[in-house]
């Protein structure tokens, strides 16, 4: 299993039945794939898809239903399209259970930096903004490192999307909690060290005493 799914079917593993989830673009979109059987979820796309369901095939693709990334999607049973600014007042209104993002950069205090490099080019920070600050649980899924740079900072130091909106990052490398007093690395990955996930961290973490291991089968 590749870094991206094994993150992806650890997240998809924090979801709770009856729960509506958004997913960022990107890696994130990968969680509907991975939703265990058993658990219903409704995904909402805060371009206006409420029952969201993985990227489309080829040969099954509906021009007009796509996600906030421009992915052709399919849908679940009894998913509805809708106003984006609809779409918006389900956020804004709180009704968002967790949302799953991506992020360039997450530091100590959990704040998250996910939508811009100083010097490029960007089209604005979507939706990003609006969810972090009304899900009722914030979730960062991405690479522990960018080029061997470490994104788990003890600053972040490109813009911020949100200040102290993260609760839980998860990473190829393990689970790591955001809490008052720092950074609390509660998983560890199948294969790493807590010194490897330390050496990959320059934000200071601290290690949970019943740290459990992450193991699936390919």
């Amino acid at each position: 299993m590749d870094n991206k799914n094994f993150i992806a079917k650890r997240v998809a593993m924090m979801l709770h039945d009856g729960d509506v989830v958004n997913l960022g673009i990107g890696l994130p979109t990968l969680v509907a794939n991975h939703i265990p059987e058993g658990i219903s979820v409704t995904v909402h796309a805060e371009n206006g898809v409420i029952g969201a369901g993985s990227h489309a095939e080829e040969h099954n693709t509906d021009v007009n239903i796509f996600d906030a990334g421009g992915m052709y999607i399919t849908t679940a049973p009894g998913a509805s399209v809708i106003h984006s600014a609809d779409s918006f007042g389900i956020i804004r209104g709180g009704h968002i259970n967790a949302t799953i993002l991506g992020a360039l950069q997450v530091d100590e205090k959990g704040n998250l930096a996910n939508w811009t490099v100083p010097g490029k080019k960007v089209t604005g920070m979507g939706g990003a903004m609006d969810l972090v600050a009304s899900a009722k649980l914030v979730i960062c899924a991405m690479e522990h490192t960018a080029k061997g740079n470490p994104k788990i900072l003890k600053r972040c130091t490109f813009p911020l999307t949100g200040a102290g909106v993260v609760d839980l990052i998860v990473t190829e490398m393990g689970v790591i909690r955001v809490t008052d007093d720092g950074l609390l690395l509660e998983e560890i990955a199948d294969g790493y060290t807590v010194e490897q996930v330390q050496a990959a961290t320059e934000a200071e973490l601290k290690i949970a005493p019943d740290l459990k291991v992450i193991k699936f089968e390919d």
